[in-house]
């Protein structure tokens, strides 16, 4: 046991020792978390600008463009009264709809001759373009009814039958997790797990690596021929560290203010399954590319497009087959609906099996892979001994 802690005291001085990867294990998550916490903090877009032109210039069109103005999420950029330009000043303004009211729109509305308003809506950033979107549906949607209740009254319908003359039915719309719509609350967890995967597997990268690059395995091997204990040394100072990057990380819901209280200790201990998965298969990488930079290109390939393969934000279902099987082998792709299904939806433990187990299977396999490769390696240092 001495010697496992002396090798494990090892581990950590080569750790610290080794100043990118102090940077890049200890400064990421940090730097990620303070840096897209304030990106996100804001949590909702507003104001966001649009033009609008007003051909009509009667007061039912001013009526509609002082709603647009009081929309929270839309800020009229520039007024005009023609269409010229409209295309350069969408980019001069970054505009993300134009709102084009017709000549004779308010007397076609009392003439019951439906004249149409046009929106165009810049989809070159798909976010802004559904935000405005539905921001200038509902104000054109308020208008359309108040214009509607209005002539109703004009022609005599008593106030008590203006609703359900106008309204044959009503319908009710309940946010569910998440209810203020926060794309903090949405995105901000699954980047963090995501830089904490980078990380660990960067790290574990170099873990035997280096040890094949500076001819210090077989000194590794003469103070421990057990393989699982050279396995466990490499990875529990990791998962020691993780387990600080976690703490941080609870720290920063609390500073950014987060409403993240529910299933966090259950939430920790399948952050901890999600930890080694990780590690097993950064070692499992480092024992089969005994070059430190081949095996953190590898590891980067791997994890680079994890985020965008996980269905946190685009669906699975909605991918390749192929694709889906590819990303079944990330233990990001298996953690992000635990974590989505325990604090964001406060969803029961047991919804989250299916997930869980897939992330023991790959525990097993990186684990069983690793110990087979290692135990190659060390048997091929053990023979070069003996010749």
């Amino acid at each position: 046991m001495k010697t496992f802690f002396e090798l494990l005291k090892r581990e950590f001085a080569m750790f610290w020792n080794n100043s990118v990867l102090r940077i890049l294990f200890i400064g990421a998550p940090i730097m990620y978390g303070v840096l897209l916490g304030y990106v996100y903090n804001k949590g909702k877009v507003t104001h966001l600008p649009i033009i609008v032109v007003d051909h009509d210039q009667s007061k039912l069109s001013k009526r509609a463009i002082e709603m647009m103005g009081d929309n929270e999420v839309l800020s009229i950029a520039v007024l005009q009264f023609d269409e010229n330009n409209l295309s350069r000043l969408m980019i001069e303004k970054d505009a993300a709809s134009v709102v084009i009211i017709p000549e004779g729109f308010e007397k076609q509305v009392l003439t019951k001759k439906y004249p149409e308003i046009t929106t165009i809506v810049n989809t070159a950033n798909v976010l802004t373009a559904n935000y405005a979107s539905t921001a200038i549906q509902v104000v054109l949607g308020t208008l359309k009814v108040g214009v509607q209740l209005e002539t109703l009254r004009k022609q005599g319908v008593p106030e008590n039958l203006l609703m359900s003359q106008y309204e044959p039915f009503k319908t009710t719309f309940i946010k569910k997790n998440n209810r203020s719509t926060n794309y903090m609350y949405f995105l901000w967890p699954g980047i963090l797990a995501t830089v904490l995967q980078q990380v660990l597997m960067l790290g574990l990268a170099l873990s035997f690596a280096a040890e094949f690059e500076n001819n210090t395995f077989k000194e590794l091997v003469y103070k421990s021929s057990s393989t699982f204990k050279l396995l466990m040394v490499k990875i529990i100072p990791y998962l020691i560290m993780s387990f600080g990057i976690w703490l941080l990380y609870w720290f920063f819901t609390w500073w950014f203010k987060i409403p993240f209280y529910e299933n966090l200790g259950t939430l920790t201990l399948i952050a901890g399954l999600f930890v080694v998965s990780v590690c097993f298969i950064g070692v499992l990488v480092s024992i089969l590319l005994p070059n430190q930079l081949k095996a953190t290109e590898v590891l980067m390939v791997i994890a680079t497009p994890s985020f965008i393969l996980s269905g946190f934000t685009w669906p699975l279902s909605q991918m390749p087959v192929w694709i889906q099987d590819i990303a079944s082998i990330i233990p990001l792709t298996h953690f992000l609906p635990i974590f989505r299904i325990l604090i964001i939806e406060n969803g029961p433990v047991d919804l989250t099996y299916p997930y869980i187990h897939k992330l023991l299977l790959i525990m097993v396999i990186g684990f069983v892979l690793s110990f087979i490769a290692l135990y190659i390696k060390k048997r091929k240092v053990l023979k070069e001994v003996k010749a």
